[in-house]
């Protein structure tokens, strides 16, 4: 299985112009895409990411307004961590406190280390000041000087109460590889490795049963390059045991879904055709964006939609 890394993370949030101030204005990124929920039309489904919404730096929101508060645990993706240079952690904890985001004290991890902040959902993130090579550019952005900035997800962590399955499916089928354990928690890298393409097994016995809702992750995507990579990695998992969906087009990549033994929502997603399909990259995240199957409901769908700013 040809997997790159992270490709996009979806979560859950519950106050959609909440959702676009925290992520645009307070982390500085760039909003790349607008667009809907393809199974719930109703409700948008937001996207934000690098200047060209490139793999790996994507994470995604479905926003359904009034959603009671989830609890994050185990069963779930437990956190997204963000790749900072490691002179930018000073930065991020002035800038946080000053903006009196909910933060933990910073914590070492793996030789890094790690400012956990909250979004106002509640939803756990990561920046993990690194001092490991990331040369993605990052967003630009009038609220984050470009040497402060975000470049990217560094990792996603699980929870989970066994890691042992998860393990095997991530080394026997998914072609990661154990690269570091400390305590409750044991790193896997795919590729070249890297920020980008870490994931993070947590068992720690403190962790509380993950529950849905607002504040909480919905799946965690993969990268493959191509629509012929995707039909191996179809081919491997349905191998292995694990219940595949079908591969289905989500109009900027395609998808196909199946949960990993510990209960996490996996995708894997195509690299191509991007997100610049529809609008210039210049201008990504200016227009509603539709798959074709839903272009003639583009009025009804476009006046029951919230404003964004």
């Amino acid at each position: 299985m040809d997997i790159n890394g992270l490709h996009h993370i979806t979560a859950i949030a519950s106050d959609p112009r909440k959702n676009f101030e925290f992520y645009t204005r307070v982390l500085g990124l760039r909003f790349v895409k607008k667009s809907v929920n393809q199974d719930d039309p109703g409700t948008y489904h937001l996207y934000y990411g690098d200047y060209a919404g490139s793999p790996g730096t994507i994470l995604t929101f479905f926003p359904w307004i009034g959603m009671r508060r989830g609890r994050p645990g185990t069963g779930q993706a437990w956190a997204t961590g963000y790749s900072i240079p490691a002179t930018a952690l000073e930065y991020w904890i002035k800038r946080l406190n000053d903006l009196d985001i909910a933060t933990e004290p910073v914590a070492e991890r793996f030789g890094d280390k790690v400012l956990t902040l909250f979004d106002p959902d509640g939803l756990r993130l990561e920046l993990v000041a690194t001092a490991e090579p990331d040369p993605r550019e990052p967003a630009p952005s009038t609220d984050v000087p470009r040497e402060h900035a975000i470049r990217g997800f560094h990792s996603s962590t699980l929870g989970l109460t066994d890691a042992s399955a998860t393990a095997r499916t991530l080394t026997a089928t998914m072609g990661y590889r154990e690269i570091a354990t400390a305590s409750h928690r044991t790193r896997y890298a795919v590729g070249q490795g890297g920020p980008g393409t870490y994931v993070d097994l947590l068992t720690d016995p403190n962790l509380p049963r993950g529950l849905s809702g607002a504040g909480t992750i919905h799946h965690v995507a993969f990268s493959t390059a191509d629509d012929d990579t995707q039909l191996v990695a179809h081919r491997e998992i349905d191998a292995s045991g694990l219940d595949v969906s079908p591969i289905i087009d989500r109009a900027y990549f395609k998808s196909i879904y199946y949960r990993e033994p510990g209960g996490v929502l996996f995708e894997i997603a195509t690299d191509q055709p991007g997100f610049a399909i529809d609008e210039p990259v210049e201008s990504l995240g200016t227009k509603l964006g539709l798959p074709p199957r839903l272009e003639p409901y583009r009025e009804q769908i476009e006046a029951a939609l919230p404003k964004l700013n």
